[in-house]
């Protein structure tokens, strides 16, 4: 195990390892380069780099321009302006002629902690899933990242990256068999009683309630999904097939996002009892991350409950 580090502080290396290789790679900023992690690149590539200041707006519609003249630009500000301040020009610049550029929210979900409702982004997987065209990536750990950046490069058309703001565990480097490649949920973990199909920094308290349920001689199944859209089918309805039921988890509103591409997944093709965990259509609070995280029940003890409702329901 690499040990901890946080997804945008991952992404922030990533640009920087990778723009001799990608000389088209250019990165906007909306006055949050401290934040999002970009500094380095600022750095090191001044000349590539763009501060719009506090004008995600204006950001987006100038990146869909850069991109139109070839270049890879890639936006960075928090989730919750990236998704919704500049929603109208990610829809009507950026995804309508289906243009090249790659929209980063960063500090989303809940674990914001301090910054409090306002900035707690738990809509903007929903919001980017609504967009057509929208590829929708949410990385759970700092190696899994990287490799997403890269992908994302090679990846020609809009997409919507998510980055969190805390420290989390490695986890991907351990797994046998591991293989990054988007489009394609990855199964890190067996298991043929329930499947727990999580996104971002739940995959790993996923492999936590994995732990616990084992204790109670429950077989769980970890399902990471980074790319939440488009969703791996194929995959979903393996696991609903093999374990006869599903819990979803997610760092984001129940309604939209990773729950409900499940559920429609689910529900037109393999109709299985499913159990979302997630944030129940609420706004969040201020408190650290890990009180908030806790109020929430967005933990491995949370997701347990989560389990123990889907086995009832077999």
């Amino acid at each position: 195990m690499a040990g901890k580090i946080s997804t945008r502080a991952a992404y922030g290396e990533a640009l920087c390892e990778l723009a001799e290789q990608y000389p088209e790679l250019v990165v906007f900023d909306a006055d949050l380069a401290n934040a999002t992690m970009t500094k380095g690149f600022a750095a090191k590539y001044p000349d590539r780099f763009f501060d719009m200041g506090i004008a995600e707006c204006n950001m987006t519609g100038v990146a869909a321009g850069m991109a139109t003249c070839g270049f890879k630009p890639f936006t960075n500000t928090f989730a919750v302006f990236a998704s919704g301040r500049a929603w109208e020009q990610v829809r009507n610049s950026i995804a309508y002629p289906g243009l090249n550029v790659k929209i980063v929210g960063s500090h989303g979900g809940l674990s914001v902690g301090e910054d409090g409702a306002t900035h707690q982004s738990a809509e903007d997987l929903a919001l980017m899933r609504a967009v057509p065209n929208m590829k929708v990536v949410c990385p759970c750990d700092g190696n899994e990242m990287k490799l997403a950046v890269k992908a994302l490069l090679d990846y020609e058309g809009p997409a919507y990256l998510r980055l969190g703001r805390s420290a989390v565990e490695t986890v991907t480097d351990e797994i046998d068999g591991y293989k990054f490649e988007l489009d394609k949920g990855i199964t890190l973990a067996d298991g043929k009683d329930v499947t727990v199909i999580a996104t971002g920094m739940m995959v790993q308290l996923a492999l936590k309630a994995r732990e616990i349920m084992a204790s109670e001689g429950v077989s769980v199944r970890v399902i990471d999904m980074h790319t939440i859209k488009p969703l791996d089918e194929a995959l979903v309805i393996k696991a609903a097939k093999e374990t006869g039921c599903i819990v979803t988890s997610e760092e984001h509103n129940i309604i939209g996002g990773l729950g409900g591409a499940v559920a429609e997944c689910l529900s037109e093709n393999c109709p299985t009892p499913l159990v979302r965990h997630g944030v129940n259509d609420e706004f969040g609070r201020s408190g650290t991350a890990a009180a908030v995280l806790e109020y929430y029940k967005l933990t491995a003890e949370g997701l347990c409950e989560k389990i123990r409702e889907a086995l009832a329901k077999k």
